[in-house]
């Protein structure tokens, strides 16, 4: 059976490494250091069952060695039930990249780390991600072909991932509202970055009432001004009268302080581990009675944009398999009131259960 062991569960809990790969599952870790090139990175690969490792590349300038491995493994593992839910037939991983990516990137650092995820076999598949660009990419491709996510190929997975969290939040609304239109629904938005936006556009075009907050000033003014969006400030966005907060930023936003002050009856954004702690929080948010859109399953389109690129099919192709979200959330939702379960634990359970089908497919004759 595939399942997440508690640390207390395992007698290496006096090694912090081991104990942490122990505790979330995870099948191999690798450190990268490459003091010519300045590369410190950690590749995480946490579950391949169901084909390949497949997750992006952050690079993030953490505040320490400890932080960069507890992130890694917290991504790699959600990539696992990402590609799952989704029915993609991939593994979860990721990898990170500890450094300013203002100030250290070089095509020396990304082709030194390209050997690295070049040495794993095709174990493991990187992409984009936070603190990465097309051409740091097409570095990384220099030195191996398990790479996607390059100009030119599958492009910006941005418009697939925000199509999928709308196509998610409105499945949330037919089960909250009775109906999954959103026209006139109050829609708070926190982040309008490249996923942030197209959503909005979208949102927007169906006329949803739109509010917008985001660290950066410029993009918030003119996302605001091309879709008709009311920009309020980082902290005024929990206190608002909404009907759905769309967290499309920073990770744990769904907390004791915000918990007490949001006033919503859907939480369904892009982005990834929302709860700050998944158990807690989890169920906090049902005892509200308000429907959360599990992160690895509404925000699945851009895994399913890079999976078409690995298995060869076009734009069109990533944007119908995207669309399935809408029925992979509503499954969530109705079998979490039918079993009276918070909707996180549904849907871990149904990525686990695929886990565990294909794994017995897959044993030997």
């Amino acid at each position: 059976m595939f399942e997440v062991k508690n640390i207390e569960e395992t007698n290496l809990a006096d090694n912090p490494v081991i104990a942490q790969m122990s505790h979330y599952n995870h099948e191999q870790l690798l450190f990268c250091s490459d003091n010519a090139t300045g590369l410190k990175a950690i590749i995480a690969v946490h579950n391949t069952i169901l084909g390949p490792a497949l997750g992006g590349t952050r690079m993030w300038a953490y505040k320490s060695e400890l932080e960069a491995l507890t992130d890694v493994l917290r991504l790699s593992r959600g990539m696992t039930y990402k590609n799952s839910i989704s029915g993609l037939n991939l593994g979860g991983g990721k990898a990170v990249i500890i450094g300013d990516s203002r100030s250290i990137k070089s095509e020396a650092l990304f082709r030194r780390f390209g050997k690295f995820v070049n040495s794993l076999g095709g174990k493991y598949i990187t992409a984009e991600d936070v603190g990465i660009s097309p051409l740091d990419m097409s570095w990384v491709n220099m030195e191996t072909n398990h790479v996607v996510g390059l100009p030119g190929k599958s492009g910006d997975p941005s418009p697939v991932t925000a199509y999928g969290v709308y196509v998610g939040m409105k499945a949330c609304a037919k089960e909250q509202f009775g109906t999954d239109s959103l026209n006139g629904k109050k829609v708070a938005v926190q982040g309008v970055g490249h996923v942030g936006e197209y959503l909005v556009q979208s949102l927007s075009k169906e006329g949803a009432e739109v509010y917008i907050t985001d660290i950066h000033e410029p993009t918030l003014k003119r996302v605001a001004e091309s879709y008709g969006a009311k920009v309020v400030g980082l902290e005024e966005i929990y206190d608002i009268e909404m009907d759905i907060y769309a967290p499309c930023a920073l990770g744990a936003t769904i907390n004791d302080d915000t918990l007490a002050r949001l006033k919503c009856s859907i939480i369904a954004g892009a982005a990834n581990n929302q709860l700050k702690q998944e158990d807690v929080h989890g169920q906090a948010v049902m005892n509200k009675g308000i429907i959360y859109a599990p992160d690895f399953a509404i925000n699945a389109g851009g895994v399913i944009n890079c999976y078409s690129e690995v298995k060869g099919n076009n734009s069109e192709w990533a944007m119908n398999k995207a669309e399935e979200i809408y029925q992979t959330i509503g499954n969530i939702v109705v079998r979490s009131k039918a079993e009276n379960v918070p909707v996180y634990k549904i849907a871990n359970k149904m990525a686990e259960e695929r886990i565990e089908a294909i794994g017995k497919v897959k044993l030997p004759l």
